[in-house]
């Protein structure tokens, strides 16, 4: 295999792989677990390089490996547990200088989102943070369309009461 390993999947790897982990990290909230899932997409990604380098949508197969990574990780952790921020990530966020509110503001959000279920939050990365398209959306997480167009709002709703109750975002 040549420098740029498997038809050119080292220079993808080395453009997505930083967009893929901040997509794990609003899924997850936590950026160990976030480097996991996207080194899961990438490896598999790998294998599959002949069979998709030559499509143009390496990026919607990648995000839908790191999806289904996500999601079977949810589904084999209890029920019961509630996912909270790691104390790591405020480490790896960037420098928020212009604004010293924002690490708390950014935080609020995280954790609010963090307390939607798994697809709910899926949903609202996906559809609002990726301004994918619905049906875009529904493809991705094996959805009808009119799933997604009731489960965006009804999430997004949810946020906001979650929000409202926060002094810090208002």
């Amino acid at each position: 295999m040549g420098p740029q390993g498997r038809g050119g999947f080292t220079e993808f790897a080395r453009t997505s792989a930083h967009r893929l982990c901040q997509t794990a990290y609003l899924l997850c909230g936590d950026w160990h677990l976030a480097e996991d899932l996207t080194q899961i997409a990438l490896e598999k990604l790998y294998v599959a390089w002949r069979r998709i380098e030559h499509t143009d949508q390496p990026h919607a197969y990648a995000r839908r490996v790191l999806l289904n990574a996500y999601l079977d990780g949810r589904r084999r952790r209890s029920s019961t547990e509630l996912p909270g921020i790691d104390a790591s990530a405020l480490e790896r966020r960037p420098d928020p200088s212009a604004d010293p509110d924002l690490p708390d503001v950014r935080m609020t959000l995280i954790d609010a989102l963090m307390r939607l279920s798994p697809r709910d939050r899926a949903v609202v990365v996906l559809r609002y943070w990726e301004d994918h398209s619905v049906e875009a959306v529904a493809e991705m997480l094996g959805m009808s369309g009119s799933a997604v167009k009731s489960a965006g709002p009804r999430a997004l709703a949810r946020l906001r009461g979650t929000l409202e109750v926060n002094p810090l975002v208002g």
